[in-house]
Formats: structure tokens, C-alpha cells, sequence
């Protein structure tokens, strides 16, 4: 049978609502505000390499490792109280890094933020669960809380861009402060508090275990990523790997664990937390892939390369603004099912994408959008709404951490797939007599051949260029189509898992 209805919202839960999208909008902003400012950040502070990368990526990792330990948190001592903690560290955090004066200075502030991000995301996610008991309209408030990550995202790049044609690259980290002063005003009138009554103590042995764990597994699927199949690569994941069973094994043991495996057998929420990261495997590559083709196949600057990316942003508010209306008509297994199909469909017309197709590139990008945008509404409500009221905390911090883990995955996995096709097709290209160094530079990226190409004269500099640009669409096409098969594997564990006995206790018939 289908949920039954729960007592309906007020005004203050609704206005409350819109106070928690404004944290949510500035973090998923935070990590992607921070690209435009990369080359002024370079020339003020003058990091080495490998501090500009821990300058971009520690917070992230940081994230990505805070979320399950911050859930938790939450449910101990109040959503609210640690959505309160975490927005004050947040502002104290984007001061700090407005006043860097080293690279060491900004890559410690970037990780604070990091820490503090992570306790946005499961408090608020956990309070919604709390403040709209009405299936239909806690699916309308989740629709708002995934539309606000991805206005934030969208406008990221874009207010970056604004901000730094007027004022320096400290600016960019400023941005935060007012957002959060006005969350701790409005915070303690409109949200209430919810923990868990009969919580027991903290396990800091179990937090660190799942950070080191969580850590480890990101570190080295990035790494993958990005240097392909390395000893190093595959020892974090592996240490990770090992981490994540020490952490289950303590959790079976604890009286108070830290995460309640006893939510796995909740009928419906391992398949959701499997079909969200499914869905995050293929979408963060191809939001990848899509900034890079723009700037380095079309070769369009930054600015004009994120207006492009907005139709594909819009897509996915507007399809998680549509959840609610589509599951009263459809139900939830044809919506779930149907948007897993339109993803495949959307990664599909990215499969035939040749070096001049802006207007396929775009209308894929929207089409998968719009198809998984309920898809991640529908996985966050079944997965917060099987938990018990007590545990949200923890449900909707193993969701978030599947995200990532779903989206780090699929940039290291589809990332190596792409980066191996593109070596051997640009490789088979370059001719011969070049240096072992010119060789490695084309090899290793479409941005090192196409400046290696821009010192060459015609016909040698276009030729490479070209065959550098037709080297990494085809490295995106291969990958837009396993993501097309992707969304078709998790289409069948949808419609399997949604049909299995007991399943209508949590979703919708049909």
C-alpha cells in the first residue's frame, strides 16, 4: 500500500525550508567557485603544484570524509545545534581563507571548510525529514534541497567570474560570510531541534576509522583519475578498502554504533544508496567531460563554457522540482525506472558527439538531467524516509557519502578508460623524432598536446590539434556509452528492488 499521509506542513516549516536551501546553495557553490580563481591565487600566492592541488581538492576530501561522522553527530546532540556549529565555522573558515597570505594558510582554511561543509548536507537533509511528515510534500521539500546543490553549482562558476572582474580572488571566499550570518539569525526561529533520545557516546574510534576509510578510497580513485593505474592509486584504495571492513566489523560489535547497519535491511534502502551512486557515477564524469570538451575541443573560455553548462544545471532543478506532481500521476517505480531510461538516452546522444556538436553536447547534457534529477530525489526520500526519525542523521549522511563516493568513482573510472583511449589515439598520431619529454606532454593530456601544437607551424601545429581533439571525443564517447549501459543496470535494479516483497510499505505503487 502507499504511505500513508503524515500531518501536513505549516508556514514555518516552509519558511524554514528556504533558510535551509541557503547553506546547501553555498556549499555545492564552494566547490566550484574556487576554479576562476585559480590563476590569480597562483600569481599572489605562488604555490608549488602540489599545493595548488591540495588548494582544489582538500575540500572535498575533507567532505567526502566528514559525512558520516557529522551525521551521526547530528543525531546526538541536534540537527540544529550542528547546523548552527557548522555554519559559524564555516564563516569563521572563509574569513581564514580570505586572509591567507600563504599557500599553507589557504590549503589549512580550505580544510576547515571542508570539515565544517560536512555538517551541512546530513543536518539538513535530516531536519527536512523531521519538519514535513507528508510523503508528497517532503518529495516537494527534498526537490527544493537537490535544486538548491544545483543552483549552487551552476551559479558557482558564474558568480566567481563576476566577483573577480571587480575585486580580488580573496573576494570569492567572502561571499560565504553574509549567507551564514543570515543562517544563524533566522536558524534558531524557524528550525526546530531534533536528536536522537537515547543516543549513546561518540565511538571516535569508529569516526576515524570511517574519515581514514573514506579518505583513502577518494584520494585514490582521484588519483587513478589522473595519473591512470599507479602503486600508489592502488594502495589507497585497497587501505581503504581494508578500513571500510575494519569499520563495519566494530560497528556489528558496538551497543551504540556509529552507523546502524540494521538500515541495510531496510527493505528498499540498499538499492537506493546502490542506484544513487550508479547515478553519480556517470553524471559527475560527464559534467567533466562537458567543461573540458567546451574549453579544449571548441575552445571557448571559461566564462562562455559555464553559460553552456547552465541549460544542463537548469535541467536538473527543473526536474527535481517536477518529483512530486510526476509520482502522484506515475508512482515512484515508473518515474525512478523512467528517469534511469532517459538517462541512458541523454548518455547516448553524448556517445555520438564528434568534435563540432555544441548542440549535441547540450542537448544530452539536458536530457540526462532532467532524467536523473528525480532519480536522486526519489533514492534521498526513500533513504531518509526508512529510517527511523531518531537515525535520519546517520541515513542522510550514507547517502551523501554515497554521492561522493558514486561521483569520485566514476571521474576515476571513466576518467582512466578516457585518459588510456586518448594516449593511444593521440599517440598513433605524433610523429616521429620528437623528445621523450614533447611525447609524454601530448600523451598525458589534450591540454599539454594542444600547447605543445600551438608552438609547431602548419601543417604540423593543426594537424596535432586536431587529432587531439578527435582523441579525446573519442575517449568521451566510449565513456558517454558505458554510462548509457550504466543507467540501464541500475533502470533493472530499480524496477527489481522496487518490486520486491514489502517494497510498496515504501514507495508508491506502480
Amino acid at each position: 500500500m502507499a504511505p500513508q499521509p503524515g500531518p501536513l506542513a505549516g508556514r514555518r516549516e516552509w519558511i524554514g525550508l528556504a533558510v535551509i536551501a541557503l547553506p546547501c546553495l553555498l556549499y555545492a557553490m564552494d566547490l566550484s567557485v574556487l576554479n576562476l580563481a585559480i590563476p590569480a591565487i597562483t600569481a599572489d600566492l605562488k604555490p608549488s603544484a602540489a599545493q595548488m592541488l591540495w588548494i582544489v581538492d582538500i575540500y572535498g576530501f575533507l567532505v567526502a570524509g566528514s559525512l558520516i561522522t557529522m551525521g551521526t553527530l547530528g543525531d546526538r546532540i541536534g540537527r540544529r545545534k550542528l547546523l548552527m556549529l557548522g555554519g559559524a565555522a564555516f564563516g569563521a573558515a572563509s574569513v581564514l581563507a580570505a586572509l591567507s597570505h600563504s599557500a599553507n594558510m589557504l590549503i589549512a582554511a580550505r580544510a576547515l571548510l571542508g570539515v565544517a561543509g560536512a555538517t551541512l548536507a546530513p543536518s539538513t537533509l535530516s531536519l527536512i525529514r523531521n519538519m514535513f511528515h507528508d510523503p508528497h510534500e517532503r518529495r516537494i521539500a527534498i526537490g527544493v534541497w537537490i535544486a538548491s546543490f544545483s543552483t549552487g553549482g551552476a551559479i558557482g562558476p558564474l558568480l566567481g567570474g563576476l566577483v573577480l572582474a571587480h575585486f580580488s580572488w580573496q573576494a570569492v571566499f567572502l561571499l560565504a560570510v553574509p549567507v551564514m550570518a543570515l543562517l544563524l539569525v533566522l536558524g534558531p526561529l524557524l528550525l526546530p531541534e531534533f536528536r536522537d533520545p537515547e543516543a549513546g557516546r561518540l565511538d571516535l574510534a569508529s569516526a576515524a576509522l570511517s574519515m581514514a576509510a573514506v579518505l583513502c578510497l577518494v584520494f585514490g580513485m582521484k588519483r587513478m583519475a589522473e595519473h591512470g593505474v599507479t602503486p600508489l592509486g592502488l594502495l589507497a584504495i585497497a587501505t581503504g578498502l581494508l578500513l571500510g571492513v575494519i569499520f563495519v566489523a566494530r560497528q556489528g560489535r558496538l551497543a551504540t554504533p556509529l552507523i546502524d547497519l540494521s538500515l541495510l535491511r531496510q527493505p528498499g534502502f540498499g538499492a537506493a544508496l546502490l542506484i544513487n551512486i550508479l547515478s553519480f557515477f556517470a553524471m559527475f564524469a560527464a559534467f567533466l567531460y562537458e567543461a573540458q570538451y567546451l574549453q579544449l575541443v571548441l575552445g571557448m573560455p571559461a566564462l562562455t563554457a559555464g553559460l553552456w553548462t547552465l541549460p544542463s544545471a537548469l535541467g536538473f532543478v527543473a526536474g527535481s522540482f517536477v518529483v512530486p506532481t510526476l509520482v502522484r500521476r506515475q508512482g515512484t517505480r515508473r518515474v525512478m525506472v523512467g528517469g534511469l531510461l532517459m538517462g541512458a538516452v541523454g548518455f547516448a546522444l553524448l556517445s555520438q558527439v564528434d568534435t563540432q556538436a555544441l548542440a549535441l553536447l547540450v542537448t544530452g547534457s539536458v536530457v540526462f538531467a532532467l532524467g536523473l534529477s528525480p532519480v536522486v530525489a526519489l533514492t534521498t526520500d526513500v533513504v531518509i524516509g526508512t529510517a527511523p526519525p531518531e537515525r535520519t542523521g546517520a541515513a542522510s549522511a550514507l547517502s551523501e557519502t554515497s554521492s561522493e563516493l558514486g561521483g569520485a568513482l566514476g571521474i576515476a573510472v571513466l576518467g582512466s578508460i578516457a585518459a588510456a583511449i586518448y594516449r593511444t589515439a593521440v599517440g598513433d598520431a605524433l610523429p616521429a623524432g620528437l623528445s621523450a619529454a614533447a611525447v609524454d606532454a601530448a600523451r598525458s593530456t589534450v591540454g599539454g598536446a594542444l600547447a605543445l601544437a600551438a608552438q609547431w607551424p602548419e601543417p604540423m601545429g593543426p594537424a596535432l590539434q586536431d587529432a587531439a581533439r578527435a582523441a579525446f571525443v573519442q575517449g568521451l564517447r566510449v565513456c558517454a556509452g558505458l554510462s548509457a549501459m550504466t543507467m540501464l543496470l541500475a533502470a533493472f535494479l530499480a524496477l527489481a528492488a522496487l518490486r520486491a516483497p514489502r517494497s510498496s510499505a515504501l514507495t508508491d505503487p506502480g
